[in-house]
């Protein structure tokens, strides 16, 4: 009887954590941007632009308070400032990752690009299909681009 009132206890005690702990987002999945769904306060938003997306394999790796998925496998992004590989963290509802890098702003057919520091942010939330799905978010500090860029983004299984 002891024991069993102390494991009560202790499972009335256990981080919020294990209580939300995520099915691992482990295999191969389809990444896809909805770049012609692109919405924002940016000049790029309003330009247009075709979906776009490639197949990449994904690793979970858990502790004791937090999970990490890993891209372990896929095409390597265009942009060489875009960290690589990307990881997403579990907040207990969905998966995130966020970074810091170089937007390359097109300005039209004959010019160079300009390069504008940028902050991403995504998140992908579990369905019961199987698939994830949620949003992309940059925010572009300086130039021609200055503003935000936000994208419908998902991964289905491949």
């Amino acid at each position: 009887m002891l024991l069993a009132a102390a494991l009560a206890f202790a499972t009335a005690l256990s981080p919020a954590v294990s209580h939300a702990a995520p099915k691992p987002w482990n295999g191969r999945y389809q990444m896809l941007t909805y770049a012609s769904q692109k919405a924002g306060t940016s000049p790029a938003a309003r330009q247009k632009e075709g979906d776009f997306g490639a197949a990449f394999t994904l690793a979970t790796t858990c502790s004791v308070n937090r999970c990490v998925a890993t891209v372990v496998d896929g095409p390597r992004p265009g942009n060489p400032t875009v960290p690589w590989p990307t990881r997403y963290t579990w907040n207990g509802s969905e998966w995130t990752t966020s970074y810091d890098w170089l937007w390359d702003c097109f300005l039209g057919n004959g010019n160079q690009k300009q390069w504008a520091r940028a902050t991403s942010w995504a998140y992908y939330q579990p369905q019961p299909d199987g698939s994830l799905r949620g949003t992309w978010h940059t925010d572009i500090a300086e130039g021609a681009c200055r503003g935000s860029v936000v994208m419908p983004v998902a991964a289905i299984p491949a």
